[in-house]
């Protein structure tokens, strides 16, 4: 049987999350106070239950002294019985924020001397024992409802147990690093089709792009000493029990060099690892963002 616990800040798409789950078989349980995890595995474990995959929500709407003990309670499952896995959605600050100012929906930590956000730094804190655990952690801040739901669809529901999924993504340095990355490329020192007036406009996707980069020998030479580096590293990450691998490709605007970069290592991957996805961060910034409405829970 198989547990997964989904955690976050307010508004980063957790509720979102759990419905894709819920339309792909899973038994879903919102807000479940951490305390009742044993007694909810108990009970699910009984030979007259056939539930194989759970996903449950435990965020800061918990009673704060029962977040802290998450770890031990964790720890404490009958691991022959399950399998958990935790889940960490997050966004940036002021991303959240907007999403609660837009929606006007009341943050769970605000008070009346507590402002929001006050209230979102100190959720932070609250959910850092999660946090901590998390093998999967997703940043959402750029991400479009329709975006998230495919990103928990390939990264969660497709994923075969006991293999560790990949993403690679591109980003722009300007827009911050994603904070779900576990490893960085910075390649804004390859050269930059920004420079070439017919250039400009196109994206690390298009034809032309991919015959300006793949002519110049530092970036084949860049593209091959990741490819290295990696075909030695991730048979490590894997046998270490890790589930989930988030690998940041960096230029500056995140258009082109990034891109590019990132669709050569998903190719180079996808013959060595059963899930291999590719995202560019920066190429959806103007699609709708995840709601605060969608988001919430």
């Amino acid at each position: 049987m198989k547990l997964l616990i989904i955690s976050g800040r307010s508004g980063s798409g957790k509720s979102t999350a759990l419905n894709m789950l819920e339309d792909h078989g899973y038994y879903c349980i919102d807000n479940l106070p951490a305390s009742l995890l044993p007694s909810l595995v108990e009970r699910i474990s009984q030979q007259d239950i056939d539930v194989p995959r759970i996903a449950v929500s435990i965020d800061a709407r918990n009673i704060a002294i029962d977040l802290k003990r998450v770890p031990d309670i964790i720890r404490d499952l009958e691991p022959s019985r399950i399998v958990t896995e935790v889940v960490f959605l997050d966004a940036n600050g002021p991303t959240l924020i907007k999403r609660f100012s837009e929606s006007r929906r009341k943050h769970p930590l605000t008070g009346p001397e507590v402002g929001l956000r006050e209230a979102i730094n100190r959720e932070r804190e609250l959910l850092e024992p999660i946090s901590r655990l998390a093998g999967l952690a997703i940043d959402t801040s750029n991400m479009s409802v329709h975006q998230l739901r495919d990103s928990i669809r390939q990264r969660i529901v497709e994923k075969k147990d006991n293999t560790m999924a990949l993403m690679f993504e591109s980003f722009g340095f300007k827009n911050g690093v994603p904070i779900d990355a576990d490893i960085v490329f910075d390649v804004r020192c390859l050269p930059n089709p920004y420079w070439e007036a017919d250039l400009r406009g196109l994206t690390g996707l298009d034809t032309e792009i991919r015959k300006f980069l793949s002519a110049h020998t530092e970036v084949n030479e860049m593209l091959e000493d990741i490819k290295v580096f990696l075909e030695k590293w991730l048979p490590r990450f894997e046998a270490s029990n890790r589930s989930y691998i988030t690998i940041g490709i960096g230029c500056t605007g995140g258009q082109h060099r990034s891109v590019y970069i990132t669709e050569g290592l998903k190719a180079h991957f996808a013959s060595q690892f059963t899930n291999v996805q590719s995202m560019h961060r920066e190429l959806y910034q103007s699609r709708q963002k995840v709601g605060a409405g969608d988001a919430q829970g």
